[in-house]
Order: C-alpha cells, then sequence, then structure tokens
C-alpha cells in the first residue's frame, strides 16, 4: 500500500494521533521546568503521568462502549476540541493540585482517540492493507516523538511550561478541523455486545497480548518519565541539549515505526513485537554505559527504534488475531500502554525518592525481558494461520 493511494482521512488521523502523542509527553518533555516553577519534586511532578495514565487506562475500554454508536466524524472532532481546551485550562493552573486536577481530564481525549482511530481504519481499507494501515496512523506517536515533544521540551526550556501546553492548545484546533474536514460522515463501527467483551476478556491469547502491551510501557516508563530530571542529574544536559537528545530518539522512533510499517505484513505482527520489544530491552541493559552524551545518543538508538513500533505491533497483532472483536481489543491494549505508563512511572518516582537512580535501567530490563517471554509464549500457543473466533 503506497503512501500515494491511501485514503486522505488516514492522514489526518495520523495528524491527530501526532497531537495527542506531543500532549501526552509534554509532561515528561517539560518535567523540569513543571517542577520548578510549581514548586515540586522531579518524583511528586511525575505523579501527573501516573494520575493521567490511570484514567487513560479505566477510560479506553469504558468510553469505548459509551461512544460506540457515535458518527467517528463527530467524535473525533469534538475529542480533539476537549483536548484543546484541557491544554488551555491547565496552562492557567497556579499550583501542582490545581494541575493535577485539569491533567486528569484532559487525558479522556488521548483515552478516546487512539484506540477509537484504530478501530475505525478497518472501515476505511480493504482488509488486506488493514495491518499498514493501522501502522500507518500510529506513525502520528512517533512523529510526536521526533517533533512534536523535542519542540515542546525547547518551548518549555525557554518560555516555560505553560507555553509548551498552549502550543499543544492550538494544534489540537488545528487537528480538529483537519479530521472534521477529511474524515467521512457515517463512520460507526459495529458497537460491542456484551457477548463481544466477554470473548475479548476471556480469550487467554487477547488479553496475554494485553499483559505483554502492559509489561512493555512498566520496563520503558520506569525510565522513560524521568529522562529528563536523571540526565540533568547525570550528564548536566540542559533544556537545549534534552530538546536535541529527544530529537534524536524521535528520529529513531519514526525510523522504527516506518520499517514496522513497511515489513510487519511480511514478517507477521508477532516477531515484530518480538523484535522490537528485544530492541529496548538492549537499550536499558547497555544504559549504564552512557557515561557522555555522545554514548547517551547511541545507547537511545534501539530503543527509539523499538519504542513506537512496538505499539504499532501490538494493535496489527490484535486486529490479526480477532478483526471482529477489534473495538474491545484495541482500547483494552491502550489500557495496557497506559497501566504500564501509570506503573512505570509511580516505581521510577520511588527509585528516585528513595535515592536508588541507578537501579532504574535494571527494573525496567527485568520487566521488558518479562513481555518478552509472555509474547513468545502466546505466539507458540497460536496455530500459524488462525484468528481468534469471533
Amino acid at each position: 500500500m503506497s503512501t500515494r493511494a491511501l485514503p486522505a482521512a488516514l492522514w489526518a488521523l495520523l495528524a491527530g494521533n501526532f497531537v495527542i502523542g506531543t500532549g501526552v509527553m509534554v509532561v515528561p518533555g517539560t518535567l523540569n521546568e513543571l517542577g520548578s516553577s510549581l514548586n515540586v519534586g522531579p518524583a511528586t511532578a511525575g505523579q501527573l503521568i501516573t494520575a493521567s495514565a490511570i484514567v487513560m487506562c479505566l477510560g479506553a475500554p469504558l468510553l469505548a462502549a459509551v461512544v460506540a454508536g457515535w458518527d467517528r466524524r463527530v467524535l473525533l472532532t469534538c475529542t480533539m476540541l476537549w483536548y484543546a481546551a484541557g491544554h488551555a485550562a491547565a496552562a492557567l493552573m497556579p499550583d501542582f493540585a490545581g494541575l493535577l486536577v485539569v491533567r486528569m481530564l484532559t487525558v479522556i481525549a488521548p483515552a478516546i482517540f487512539t484506540p477509537q482511530a484504530a478501530a475505525c481504519v478497518g472501515l476505511l481499507v480493504p482488509s488486506e492493507q488493514r495491518g499498514r494501515a493501522v501502522t500507518f496512523v500510529f506513525l502520528g506517536w512517533s512523529m510526536a516523538s521526533v517533533l512534536g515533544l523535542p519542540i515542546a521540551a525547547l518551548i518549555g526550556g525557554h518560555f516555560g511550561w505553560r507555553s509548551a501546553f498552549w502550543a499543544v492548545a492550538v494544534l489540537a484546533v488545528l487537528s480538529a478541523g483537519w479530521v472534521a474536514a477529511k474524515l467521512p460522515s457515517g463512520i460507526r463501527p459495529a458497537a460491542m455486545s456484551r457477548s463481544g467483551w466477554a470473548q475479548v476478556l476471556s480469550n487467554p491469547l487477547l488479553m496475554g497480548v494485553v499483559c505483554v502491551t502492559a509489561l512493555q510501557g512498566t520496563g520503558q516508563f520506569v525510565l522513560f518519565s524521568y529522562f529528563a530530571p536523571v540526565l540533568k542529574q547525570t550528564l548536566g544536559a540542559d533544556a537545549g541539549t534534552l530538546g536535541l537528545l529527544w530529537g534524536w530518539f524521535g528520529i529513531c522512533g519514526l525510523a522504527g515505526n516506518m520499517l514496522t510499517s513497511r515489513y510487519i505484513d511480511r514478517i507477521g505482527p508477532g516477531k515484530a513485537v518480538l523484535i522490537t520489544t528485544v530492541l529496548i530491552a538492549l537499550s536499558l541493559l547497555m544504559w549504564p554505559l552512557g557515561v557522555t552524551l555522545g554514548w547517551m545518543a547511541v545507547i537511545l538508538v534501539p530503543w527509539g527504534l523499538g519504542c513506537f513500533a512496538t505499539n504499532s505491533a501490538q494493535q496489527a497483532r490484535l486486529v490479526s488475531l480477532a478483526p471482529a472483536l477489534a473495538p474491545g481489543s484495541v482500547a483494552l491494549n491502550s489500557s495496557g500502554i497506559y497501566v504500564g505508563q501509570a506503573v512505570g512511572a509511580a516505581a521510577g518516582g520511588w527509585l528516585i525518592a528513595t535515592d536508588h537512580v541507578a537501579w532504574m535501567n535494571w527494573a525496567g530490563f527485568a520487566v521488558m525481558l518479562l513481555a518478552l517471554g509472555l509474547s513468545l509464549a502466546i505466539d507458540r500457543a497460536r496455530r500459524p494461520g488462525t484468528a481468534v473466533s469471533a
């Protein structure tokens, strides 16, 4: 499937995921400035990530049921406008407590947009192009790491975190207009019935994939959530240097997702998950060797290649296992991502608060090995060429 043949709606959904990803990652990108401005430590500021992840985790499956009958054009447009309003309100908050509440309300948007965008892709392209279409739409998250996150970090470092939040609000308004203009009206994926949800929740393969996603997120976010304060503490990285490192990480992330999108239908989602998980684990294993900024840039390459690509592969894996159950399984997979973020950020905050920064990469590495083992077990349990009945 060449990019020229893609429906215009997929580009709008990709752009929407770019804005969603930028907004989600604006907190870790501006964590130093945010904590300093609101007079809280990095461990406390990092709990914005934990609290938001909990909301997104619970919201993705619950809201999938609530919005099942909505026209996706209306739903996704309104979701982006909510995101814009939330970031604008957050930029006006005078203290950490107020920001925490507003942030938790704001991230209702990611809980809806990303899984619902993925679920409606199947109605926009032929079935044989579904895997690449899902990963293409998810490229927006990789682009957020390439452009959105480093730019937000630079804006936050030079003009304050509030300016970075205002920038996300403006992007969300523009994204809402693009989705409204390009997404066809009348797209209503079939609502998941109680029996459908029961099939998803009771199927060990589907739930195993979701657990792999949760473990991957946990293993990464123990350290990923606190890149800014950790690199400032260990390498003396300032806002400009952090922006460059974020940008380099994002370039690797975009490359990894593009490679996954190109080859996933050839090698299969399971093997793509295996490769990307190993890459992330490799960076966590090598983390102590990053004693200079140059070496740190090298160590971030495998992690960047696998970070966003593995989420794309996991979503494609669920769609290939049970296409009819994709609205439910993809929503639960989004919950798995956010469970991982919440647990990882909480664990990383505890390690920082107890002066165990040196253990952060090893904790993440151990969890990534668990994810790898479970993923391999799922592939062995599934007979090649079969799908879960729906």
